[in-house]
């Protein structure tokens, strides 16, 4: 690891971190804690996926539809109207709307071959955007002049690595950069999160062996036609498995790659020297 003891993480004059975890355990809130606090370049993975990665994708997408309507056709077509997505840290629906969900088109979901197409899409992006971080960590200081780095990831992290392998090339990039930190959930974070999905399920990435499996045991289990299939209702069935695929891998990254720190300790964190204190709990003295 790039610190080996707390006593080498306090101490560090410039601190870089990766903060991985299932969405909705606070990766995005402690990073906005830290850069709020002026020392601390945040870097977003979903952010640069959907600004450098998928941006075309996405507004070529919302053209595809606006197309369909002849007023904004004619506006389009002479360049009266820009059409773009408007994406923040804290609003990351574009990228959400163009993964889209798998099934009936009546209920707005996708046939399974484009919904293929767009994870796969999403897939290249998110490693490309995994290993952008060491161009961002020289940019950050160089450029901007920040002594330490965040780096918040995407739920999906744990699906395109392999932990198990020494030579992982996007782990490897990573860990050499910056110290990996795994924000570990309990059951009743479990529990909250997948009562959160069922109120507002949200398109998700997975891994393609995953997901081939999921889809033909939930056509298998339903009886139902894949054109006929209710998105919102697949995508709840295969939320808590695809917890439960998650677990272990993230556990796997923090037993060979990082550290561990646990849900309720990171939720308490509220400034910086929380934060340190958080991370120094976790590590060897």
């Amino acid at each position: 690891m790039r610190y080996e003891t707390a006593k080498d993480w306090r101490a560090a004059p410039r601190k870089r971190v990766v903060l991985f975890a299932m969405s909705g355990l606070g990766k995005t809130h402690v990073s906005s804690i830290l850069r709020e606090g002026g020392d601390w370049f945040h870097y977003s993975i979903d952010y640069r996926i959907g600004t450098r990665y998928m941006g075309e994708y996405i507004a070529d997408n919302a053209k595809r539809e606006a197309m369909k309507v002849p007023f904004l056709r004619e506006l389009l077509l002479t360049d009266s109207i820009y059409i773009g997505a408007n994406m923040s840290f804290h609003n990351l629906k574009p990228v959400s709307a163009y993964l889209g969900k798998p099934g009936d088109r009546d209920k707005g979901g996708l046939p399974m071959e484009t919904y293929l197409q767009r994870q796969e899409q999403f897939r290249r992006a998110e490693e490309q955007a995994l290993l952008d971080t060491s161009f961002f960590i020289n940019r950050a200081e160089e450029l901007y002049g920040y002594p330490h780095f965040i780096c918040d990831t995407g739920g999906s992290i744990c699906e395109w690595v392999d932990p198990e392998d020494p030579e992982d090339p996007i782990l490897t990039d990573l860990s050499s950069e910056a110290l990996m930190v795994w924000i570990r959930g309990s059951e009743t974070h479990t529990e909250e999160l997948v009562a959160r999905f069922d109120k507002a399920p949200k398109p998700m990435a997975y891994q393609p062996e995953f997901l081939a499996d999921a889809w033909a045991r939930y056509l298998h289990e339903t009886g139902v036609a894949e054109s006929r299939v209710d998105p919102d209702a697949f995508i709840r069935w295969a939320y808590a498995q695809a917890l439960a695929h998650r677990q272990p891998r993230y556990e796997a990254m923090a037993k060979n790659w990082g550290v561990t720190v646990d849900a309720a300790d990171m939720a308490s964190v509220r400034d910086e020297a929380d934060f340190v204190e958080a991370i120094a709990a976790a590590m060897p003295a």
